[in-house]
């Protein structure tokens, strides 16, 4: 049944009772003491004029030392765009819809895909500029200190550099102009919608009522001659459209070798476009001290990193932080304007926005259309699932995270916390981790994870209907996300789930995720009794998160506990759950074939020769791993149809299911890899760092026709170390080049001659802490720097290449001053 019949079925109910059926209540954490008050850290320059020292060591680190947030965070701007600055331009006229302006209405000009449209409009229809101009100066003295110090910093390369001397990808570009704090606030509030509003975007484009067009018109009757032509396609949005991912792992006191805390970070994000992660250092002098990576565009703070005495990371959470509401639409009202919440009328707003938009060389237009908004938030539409009036319905969404305005101070707070509890007590002050889980260890040796992303606080009349009502529950089946009805507000909410009914561990054993929910964060202690939009408990994890806590388990030394060598090599192994759990049988399997074809659909197969190539696999995915390629090509088959001897079992999740079927579908899975390979052009017997490689593009997008051997893994196989190609809209509108699969059965391609590796593991990590302070060992897979030919866009991705491997993370002054490659002092002052 469609969504649309679903629900076309429970609006008959009408507003018909609800019996309230409470649900169990978490169990409370332990009471956390506020930290002792200290000298707060100095937000802005006492005389008005910023200075920022820069040390620049081995691989393009910039080490920032201010003595106060907006100085330090004026340097941090500053060696971002050095290194960035085509990517955050190109994203600040993103969220200030302004793309339509200088690129025209549609992605494929002349298409009418309506892709600059339909961003344009969707960033105003949620308001993030109007809302940043409104409330950036009721923001703290701290977010404010930083979102300016940063735009003046990235003011200030501009200017020193030359527009036309910058990242030939953008350079000379009319849309690369100096910024404000309040585009920096637009960016930061813009991404805080990615897991939810932001992938809404056509769905809000489409949104007019019955017999309304909703394509755009021009705004003044001068230019009513310009046609629009508007037939975007618009299909149901995904909760996690880009399928981002990560592990992470605290480790405590009980599991590491000097009884200190030890923290794995592993994002697998993006390689291209607007979620790269850049790494640098922080010091004010007795405030803060701190080391990490962060997001593009991330105002001055870190957002996975590690100071003296707390290391933490995050992964991509799998809680929900939106809910979509059919609205029950009046009868009495023909225009079809208004909703009945409670019994009461409530109106449907209409506004006309306009934006600019090219239609020639150097000629602009005002093009205007109606968005519509509720009590709810803005309305949707998406044909075939969503539409407004049949049935006395319509739809909108409700996003937890939009005006958000936590993330600043949030993250400031975990980059300032000396232990474990002033760290839990950043989560208690501010919600503003948007979509992240977080594992953190101190160096006392405690652990402590939280998935305080951004979740709608339901009530507990709407968790009870969302998981028994049988329409609702085969609504999110059909949707992937939650969809509730709005004629009652028991089923709205008013604000994000409080700190203390989050799902939390803390202890000094060890914390994971890998991006299955918090249930199994700690294997002998499972979380349960949370809301349910936090994701599933007794189900079937994914092979990654089996892998996980299998290297927690045998990957430590013979004593049972970790050193940093031990967990690096966990990371880097590049091992493969599946391999692990069927290769033998797969083996025995294809072995007792033999030499008799295995007939499909369009051939006959004799894989005599895939079996005794695959006999030569080591079973891991490194550079010199023989025939790993054809296993995953067999990985990716199986996934489609997995052939399962033993049966998924809630009493044995971590090792069910499990086996091989001998069975006519095995073998038809193997041919086919066998054929896949083959047509690829590949040979069966071909090392995976032959087939396997990270090839970047020139400032014009063509490639490079540089290919640079890469192991790893993929989650296809259950690696941990996993890489991927992405060949679809990466976020940002820097050209760059992609090799297209040659076929939907895998990222195969033959154009490209294997795997174009392009998104993964990026920001690596592993901190230990000593008596001595911390140590770590990290990388940052595809280098610092966008701008290709520079010197630091791809010295840490030969050095992966050449053999997977972390390299020492220069905290100390000492080796900092040991390693300087350079060094600088800006300042604000008139020269």
């Amino acid at each position: 049944m469609s969504i649309i019949g679903l629900f076309s079925m429970l609006s008959a109910c009408g507003g018909g009772d609800y019996t309230y059926i409470g649900t169990p209540e978490p169990e409370k954490p332990e009471p956390i003491t506020p930290p002792v008050v200290v000298t707060p850290v100095p937000s802005f320059d006492g005389d008005g004029v910023l200075s920022a020292n820069i040390r620049w060591t081995d691989y393009g680190v910039p080490h920032i030392t201010a003595d106060n947030l907006e100085s330090m965070s004026y340097g941090v701007g500053y060696a971002f765009a050095k290194d960035n600055i085509c990517m955050l331009a190109d994203q600040i006229l993103k969220y200030n819809s302004q793309r339509a302006k200088y690129y025209g209405p549609d992605i494929v000009p002349s298409s009418g895909d309506s892709a600059h449209l339909i961003n344009d409009f969707g960033f105003l229809t949620l308001g993030i500029r109007a809302h940043a101009a409104q409330n950036i100066k009721s923001l703290s003295s701290n977010s404010q200190a930083l979102l300016s110090g940063y735009a003046q910093g990235y003011n200030k390369y501009l200017a020193d550099t030359g527009v036309a001397n910058i990242d030939g990808s953008c350079a000379n570009m009319p849309w690369v102009q100096p910024i404000s704090d309040i585009d920096m606030l637009t960016y930061t509030l813009g991404i805080a919608l990615l897991p939810g509003a932001a992938n809404f975007l056509g769905p809000m484009f489409l949104a007019a009522p019955p017999g309304e067009n909703f394509a755009p018109y021009p705004q003044s009757a001068d230019v009513n001659q310009y046609k629009v032509n508007s037939n975007p396609v618009v299909t149901l949005p995904k909760k996690n459209p880009s399928d981002l991912g990560s592990n992470g792992w605290g480790l405590g006191k009980d599991k590491t070798e000097n009884g200190k805390g030890m923290v794995l970070a592993n994002p697998h994000f993006p390689h291209t476009g607007n979620l790269r992660f850049w790494q640098f250092h922080i010091t004010i002098p007795e405030h803060l001290n701190v080391m990490g990576s962060s997001l593009t565009g991330m105002p001055g703070v870190v957002n996975i990193g590690f100071n003296e005495n707390v290391a933490w990371t995050h992964t991509f959470s799998s809680a929900e932080h939106f809910v979509v509401y059919q609205l029950t639409l009046n009868p009495n009202d023909p225009a079809q304007m208004s909703q009945v919440i409670d019994g009461a009328n409530r109106l449907i707003t209409g506004k006309e926005i306009a934006i600019d938009v090219a239609v020639g060389p150097g000629q602009t237009i005002k093009l205007a259309k109606m968005t519509y908004s509720t009590h709810h938030g803005p309305m949707v539409v998406v044909p075939g699932s969503f539409a407004w009036g049949p049935g006395g319905s319509a739809f909108a969404i409700k996003d937890a995270n939009l005006g958000n305005v936590d993330i600043i101070d949030h993250w400031l707070a975990m980059n300032l916390a000396g232990n474990i509890a002033e760290f839990k007590q950043a989560f208690v002050d501010y919600d503003g981790v948007i979509f992240n889980n977080t594992m953190s260890a101190d160096s006392d040796g405690n652990v402590f994870y939280i998935d305080d992303s951004t979740v709608p606080n339901l009530t507990a009349t709407a968790i009870n209907e969302m998981t028994t009502n049988p329409l609702l529950v085969g609504a999110k089946q059909a949707a992937g996300f939650t969809v509730l009805p709005g004629f009652l507000s028991a089923f709205d909410f008013d604000r994000a789930v409080p700190y203390e009914n989050a799902p939390q561990y803390s202890g000094t054993d060890s914390v994971q995720n890998s991006n299955d929910s918090y249930w199994l964060t700690n294997i002998n202690a499972p979380i349960t009794g949370v809301s349910p939009l936090y994701g599933a408990v007794d189900n079937q994890q994914s092979l990654r998160s089996r892998l996980a806590q299998k290297l927690l388990v045998d990957s430590a030394g013979s004593d049972g506990l970790f050193n940093p060598a031990e967990v690096e090599q966990a990371l880097l192994s590049n091992r493969s759950y599946l391999a692990e759990n069927i290769l033998t049988d797969l083996l025995s399997i294809c072995q007792a074939q033999g030499s008799t074809v295995v007939s499909l659909e369009t051939q006959d197969v004799d894989i005599s020769d895939g079996c005794a190539a695959l006999a030569l696999w080591d079973g891991t995915f490194n550079k010199n791993s023989s025939a790993a390629h054809l296993f995953r090509e067999f990985a990716f088959l199986f996934n489609q149809k997995p052939q399962w001897q033993q049966s998924f079992s809630a009493d044995n999740v971590l090792t069910t299911p499990s086996g091989l079927i001998n069975n006519a579908t095995t073998l038809e899975q193997f041919a086919q890899a066998q054929l896949n390979v083959e047509s690829a052009g590949l040979a069966l017997y071909a090392t995976l760092g032959s087939v396997q490689f990270v090839e970047r593009s020139l400032a014009d997008g063509s490639a490079s026709g540089i290919k640079i051997p890469w192991a790893g893994s993929h989650n296809i196989e259950g690696g941990f170390n996993v890489f991927d190609t992405r060949t679809g809209n990466d976020g940002s509108l820097l050209p760059r080049h992609v090799y297209p699969a040659q076929n939907s059965d895998s990222i195969l391609s033959a154009e490209g001659g294997g795997y174009h590796i392009n998104y993964g593991s990026s920001w690596m990590t592993v901190v230990n802490f000593t008596d001595d302070g911390p140590v770590a060992r990290g990388l940052l897979s595809y280098s610092q720097s966008h701008e290709y030919g520079s010197d630091h866009s791809i010295d840490q991705t030969l050095l992966y290449s050449q053999q997977p491997q972390l390299r020492p993370l220069r905290f100390t002054q000492a080796d900092i001053e040991a390693n300087k490659v350079s060094e600088m002092t800006i300042s604000s002052a008139p020269e």
